[in-house]
Order: structure tokens, then sequence, then C-alpha cells
């Protein structure tokens, strides 16, 4: 069965962008992206630049992870205001709105219906990992469907801002178990969780 993975870059305090919402690492954002960051991004995780990075960086692979990306409205729109109506036209792309009626783009699918059973129907479909792109609502949304985490962890703190769930989120503690990191020179770090179950379940408590 296909897994659906929480792949997102975040600060040390566990915030995906800053109050605003607004790209972090934008023109006007908070963390200047090392170049070190993006080469590993160009080697082990080519499918999730955009498509203005891919061309910029002559990417052409395709990736091994991912097929399929979705992502909230508010988030999308992060790419409407910049002028780009699909981001990741070599993925298959869903995006998850009660208000837009109409994709602003013929490639980008719209759903306006429950997340958890369009994502419980795409992990039953053939093909690679899907990919929870955020924002916050969304993966508040599918926080009991996500099946593993890889952490882009940013060498800082913001102190407030948006964080990985959003507070809409059920208080539901679950267990993850690390299965693999890599720690970057420039300080940034990827580690790679996927959920505990059973003998790997972590005891609770201080």
């Amino acid at each position: 069965m296909r897994k659906l993975v929480y792949y997102i870059a975040t600060t040390l305090d566990g915030f995906i962008a800053g109050p605003d919402g607004a790209d972090p690492s934008g023109p006007d954002g908070f963390w200047p992206i090392p170049e070190d960051y993006i080469q590993h991004l160009v080697t082990e995780y080519p499918e999730t630049l955009p498509v203005q990075a891919r061309a910029a960086l002559s990417v052409t692979a395709q990736g091994r992870r991912f097929d399929t990306v979705l992502e909230g409205r508010r988030s999308y729109e992060i790419g409407l205001k910049a002028g780009i109506t699909d981001a990741y036209p070599h993925l298959r792309h869903l995006v998850f709105s009660r208000t837009l009626t109409e994709s602003p783009d013929p490639a980008v699918e719209l759903v306006a219906g429950d997340p958890v059973a369009k994502v419980r129907q795409l992990k039953q479909e053939d093909g690679k990992d899907i990919w929870l792109i955020g924002g916050a609502e969304l993966a508040g949304a599918l926080y009991g469907e996500i099946d593993q985490l890889i952490l882009k962890m940013a060498p800082l703190t913001i102190g407030a801002g948006i964080p990985l769930f959003s507070h809409k989120a059920a208080f539901d503690p679950r267990g993850w178990k690390l299965s693999g990191h890599t720690v970057l020179d420039s300080g940034a770090a990827f580690a790679t969780y996927a959920r505990a179950t059973g003998a790997d379940t972590p005891v609770t408590g201080i």
C-alpha cells in the first residue's frame, strides 16, 4: 500500500512558516537556503523541487519516492500569487479546497470532499508514495493518515508562526521511530520517522 508522507520544512521550534503564512525561503523569507541543502534535494528528492527550481537547476529526474502531491488551498495560493498555476507538473497534483470552484490549471485536481476519504482511496491505488506538502490545516485534517514524516529542519527558531499541524488537529499522541537522518554542514538536517507500531511504540512518561 502507498504511504502518505508529510515531507515538510520546519524550524527547530516546529513552525513551517511565519505568522503571515508566506514562503519562509522566498525573497522576503526568514530562511536563506544554503547550497548544500539545495544539492541534497537535487540528489535525494528531485521530484519535490518546484518547476521553476527544476528548470533553473536543469533537473529532469523524476525521483523514486513520490508521484503524487497533496496541498491545501492556502499553500497552493502561494504559488498562484507568483503566477504559477502548477508548481509540480511532473507529479499528480491535488489541491483540497471547499472555496475554489474551478481549477486554475487543467492538470491540477480540485478536491472539495473529505480529505481522509480521498487519501484512503489514493493509498489503495498503484503508484509511488503520496507527498503531503501542507499546509498545517490539511496536515491536521490528515494527521491520523500520515505514515511517515520527513522533516527538513532549518537551524533556526522563530518563536511564533504556522505550526506543523493546525490547532484543529485532534489531540492524539503517536509514537514515531527514527528510520534515517542526514545532517548537512550548513546545520540543516533531514530526519525521517516511520509511525511506530507494536513493539516500536515508545514508553510514555517523564
